[in-house]
């Protein structure tokens, strides 16, 4: 998969800030966002994402930051963490930047930008028979599609990034590989284009097959995809809904998905991304807020097992500390 020249350009910068290594993008986003269920004008917008007012210095510019970082957060008790200003690149504070861990569901963003970059997301694709067994078969969770429905590309997009469906992981990966380890191929190859030298995929899903640590990232290189993906329209107006509700139509059932990222509806600003766990990866969260016009992300990776919430309670007060520190200019 090529990206469109003018999608994005990342590098990571010689400045360290609090220890870690600081980076800047040229990324930006789309504001407004189509309602779920217009998927021919989400299709058309997410295969050329516009840009917004939303810009950030070059790499290498030398402009000073523009927050002023004199502290760092507390309470954080993951062991991989990181934080930065989405519109400017500034890294505010992280922990173990560059180290790899696995990364549980967080995988399913990578599977989630494949198909958007591939277009036409009112494509119709029937769900395969082993897509249930395959989900029951490797401890993953499901979004309880029925084998013949078909659905439209942006639905199981939905599938896959709200209840964290890994049979509808399945069902994108065979579809749009086409096949299964061509699809895996498809995700590496993608991860290499975007410059995350330290990330590896073996499954659509990051559920913990053929070893508990074979899929794996670091912060640097989750948040280098957050930016990325964030940057489709078609997919924010998905990770941000509590919900999402398919009523029964002409060749499937009624669907029901709730939306696994705790941050949704409990933090004020919140608009994705997307959550994840794993015994061995422990609870994982990407995500992005917006309060009084600044926009953060950020990534959290093997918060301890303290409960479902622990990846989003650690984002919450990274995100506390982030949107209290004081712009300099």
């Amino acid at each position: 998969m090529r990206l469109r020249a003018g999608i994005v350009a990342l590098s990571v910068a010689a400045a360290t800030i609090g220890g870690a290594a600081a980076w800047a993008s040229t990324v930006v986003t789309q504001g407004p966002q189509p309602a779920r269920n217009q998927a021919a004008t989400a299709e058309a917008r997410s295969h050329a994402p516009a840009r917004s007012s939303r810009s950030t210095p070059r790499p290498g510019a030398t402009a000073s930051p523009v927050i002023e970082v004199t502290s760092a957060p507390s309470g954080v008790k993951a062991k991989g963490a990181m934080l930065a200003d989405a519109d400017t690149g500034q890294l505010l504070w992280g922990r173990d930047v560059g180290t790899a861990r696995p990364i549980a569901s967080v995988t399913k963003v990578m599977t989630a930008l494949l198909v958007l970059e591939s277009g036409n997301l009112g494509r119709e694709i029937a769900v395969p028979a082993a897509a249930d067994s395959y989900a029951w078969k490797n401890g993953g969770e499901s979004a309880g599609l029925h084998p013949g429905d078909v659905l439209t590309a942006q639905e199981l997009l939905a599938a896959l990034l709200l209840p964290s469906g890994a049979d509808a992981a399945y069902t994108l990966a065979n579809a749009y590989g086409p096949g299964f380890n061509a699809f895996i191929a498809r995700m590496n190859a993608t991860a290499a284009q975007l410059g995350m030298t330290d990330t590896h995929f073996t499954s659509p899903d990051g559920l913990p097959y053929p070893t508990e640590t074979s899929t794996y990232s670091t912060p640097t290189d989750l948040l280098t995809l957050g930016l990325v993906a964030m940057r489709y329209p078609a997919f924010r107006s998905i990770v941000d809904l509590r919900f999402y509700q398919l009523p029964k139509g002409p060749g499937h059932h009624a669907y029901w998905w709730d939306n696994t990222d705790h941050l949704i509806g409990s933090y004020q600003g919140a608009v994705g991304i997307k959550d994840g766990y794993t015994d061995d990866a422990g609870h994982c969260l990407l995500f992005e807020a917006t309060r009084n016009g600044r926009t953060l992300i950020g990534v959290v990776l093997d918060s301890p097992a303290t409960g479902t919430a622990a990846g989003a309670q650690d984002a919450g007060r990274m995100l506390n500390w982030g949107f209290g520190l004081r712009r300099t200019g």
